[in-house]
């Protein structure tokens, strides 16, 4: 039985920091996204990071976005130095469309043209309705799904409308079972699920694909770390789904490879799934994230 699980070897390499990796192995052609340019938000740190190493390992040049500019350049030098690749850091806040396009007008002037659109920015943290604020659901729903439509909305007008593109929204399964004490991420995501269809098809005749993936438990991310994920760990939680693991990084990074590049040349308004099973199988009781919950709120105390 043990022999027919998926082995460590067979993953591919990742690191759990927001460092790029010392080796990588090549799946796809190496000059999959040759002379491509991608724009990435939240590209500074967790998966956007890694998805930013991987496309550069494939030829592309990147930006990558957020408030942090501090970390963002820091991030871009480790990326360039990993790759040879150029990585440039730019300070946006995807609620605010005039830095957004602050930050577009800045890429086309160094690169000229953006090929590729990674909507990664988003904000979450485990909390019951109850004791949501209403500012606390608004700056969610401003950041993961105001943010999506904002970003995608300037590089859409200002290139994408006439020379075509490729968006990949990273999303989550949260809503698809109503996962407790995640009503504003949930909430959040499923409304970028369906902007991807929307979007998919309004915009398809200008030569745009819109896709997106939703990551289960990933390792080496703010949250994995933020929503019990090495608590999960310990007591044995993901033996309960298909693939009795959490995901990495680079495994996520392969997925929106794929859907941002040549290879799923036609698919479009499409959502691939990438969570090990996990929202199949895994539990969902409200009494148990209530614990866990109430025992953070006392040790941040």
């Amino acid at each position: 039985m043990a022999e027919e699980r998926t082995k460590t070897s067979d993953l591919p390499e990742d690191v759990e920091s927001d460092d790029c990796m010392t080796s990588y192995t090549y799946i796809y052609s190496p000059d999959l996204l040759k002379d491509n340019v991608a724009f990435i938000t939240g590209g500074g740190s967790g998966i956007g990071f890694r998805i930013a190493e991987v496309f550069m390992r494939h030829g592309c040049d990147t930006v990558i976005g957020s408030r942090n500019l501090e970390r963002l350049t820091e991030a871009a030098k480790k990326l360039t130095a990993a790759t040879g690749r150029h990585c440039l850091p730019l300070a946006l806040d995807v609620r605010q469309p005039d830095t957004i396009s602050a930050a577009v007008e800045e890429t086309l002037k160094e690169f000229g043209r953006i090929d590729i659109l990674i909507n990664n920015a988003a904000g979450n943290f485990l909390c019951p309705a109850t004791s949501l604020s209403f500012n606390a659901f608004k700056t969610v729903m401003e950041i993961d799904t105001m943010g999506t439509f904002n970003t995608s909305k300037v590089i859409f007008e200002r290139w994408f409308k006439d020379h075509g593109g490729s968006i990949v929204n990273i999303s989550a399964t949260l809503g698809y079972r109503g996962q407790a004490l995640q009503v504003h991420a949930g909430s959040a995501k499923a409304a970028n699920d369906a902007m991807t269809k929307h979007l998919a098809v309004e915009w398809g005749p200008n030569g745009v694909r819109v896709n997106t993936i939703a990551p289960g438990p990933i390792s080496g991310t703010e949250g994995y770390r933020r929503l019990g994920g090495m608590r999960a760990e310990t007591s044995g939680v993901f033996h309960t789904i298909p693939l009795q693991r959490a995901g990495n990084k680079t495994e996520m990074a392969h997925g929106v490879l794929f859907l941002a590049s040549r290879a799923s040349s036609y698919v479009t308004g499409a959502c691939l799934v990438a969570d090990g099973g996990s929202w199949l199988t895994s539990a969902n009781s409200l009494p148990a994230l209530l614990d866990y919950w109430s025992s953070g709120l006392k040790r941040d105390k």
